[in-house]
């Protein structure tokens, strides 16, 4: 198990960003578990740009493999009176493999106040819960799970604790991307004991608070398709902390190989 917060302290800087080396223990397959390539590329969109607001939405595209030696590199795109827009690109000798588009905004006031549906009141694990880990050689060793099956009872429908092994001395919201894209894609419940490869393409979250915040590490993660056929799968996902308060709302193009 390979900390986030010690991948971060071994990078070096570079022009706009940082050179990082992908760990073995947070590939999935041959690419970098997406949200650990988020984590990075959010970590130097953070830095490119001083005192920037909250992080309010994300817009990926998983464009390709990424293990190894990887080029972590940030650009500002544009800087508003209540917005910044910052790209960021990680890179490696594979070429490009991971592109996303960050929005980072202020609070405003608003007459508007609606959060219709997005309650969740599950308690989070017990002390003595029986919790699941993956292998030390897939990204899920980085992880405890808590799989939920009786209150996701869709044919293709997760809900899951989840919580990084080590989420100390890292950013609250690069703990949130970390964690946002842990579960495997509702997809892959449609094909019962047979494995078909499945691969997230692109991936849009959107920030429902500036401070995300929780306890002992943990967050309900869930992912829903309603819809997949000729090779292609939408799902939307939701992550609340463990008080149940909505803390982010996704959507995600994946593909299935199979």
């Amino acid at each position: 198990m390979t900390p986030i917060r010690e991948i971060l302290a071994a990078a070096t800087p570079i022009e706009g960003g940082f050179r990082a080396q992908i760990p073995s223990d947070w590939l999935q397959g041959r690419t970098a578990y997406g949200g650990l390539s988020s984590a990075l590329a959010l970590h130097a969109a953070q830095g490119i740009e001083p005192d920037l607001p909250p992080l309010r939405s994300a817009q990926v595209a998983f464009i390709g493999p990424l293990s190894g030696d990887v080029r972590v590199t940030a650009t500002k795109l544009r800087r508003g009176r209540t917005a910044a827009f910052i790209q960021a690109d990680i890179v490696s000798d594979a070429g490009l493999g991971y592109r996303a588009v960050f929005v980072f905004m202020a609070e405003q006031p608003s007459r508007v106040a609606l959060s219709g549906g997005l309650a969740a009141t599950l308690p989070p694990p017990a002390a003595d819960a029986k919790l699941y880990t993956g292998p030390d050689e897939f990204f899920t060793g980085n992880f405890n799970f808590l799989d939920l099956k009786a209150e996701a009872p869709g044919e293709a429908e997760w809900l899951r604790w989840a919580r990084l092994r080590d989420y100390a001395g890292i950013d609250p919201m690069v703990e949130v991307l970390a964690l946002a894209d842990a579960l495997p894609p509702a997809a892959f419940k449609l094909f019962g004991k047979e494995f078909v490869p499945l691969s997230s393409v692109t991936w849009i979250v959107n920030l429902l608070t500036p401070k995300p915040a929780t306890t002992d590490g943990w967050w309900l993660l869930s992912a829903e398709s309603q819809h997949a056929v000729n090779g292609g799968s939408s799902q939307t996902m939701m992550l609340w902390n463990a008080d149940g308060v909505p803390i982010a709302q996704g959507m995600q193009s994946v593909a299935i190989f199979g």
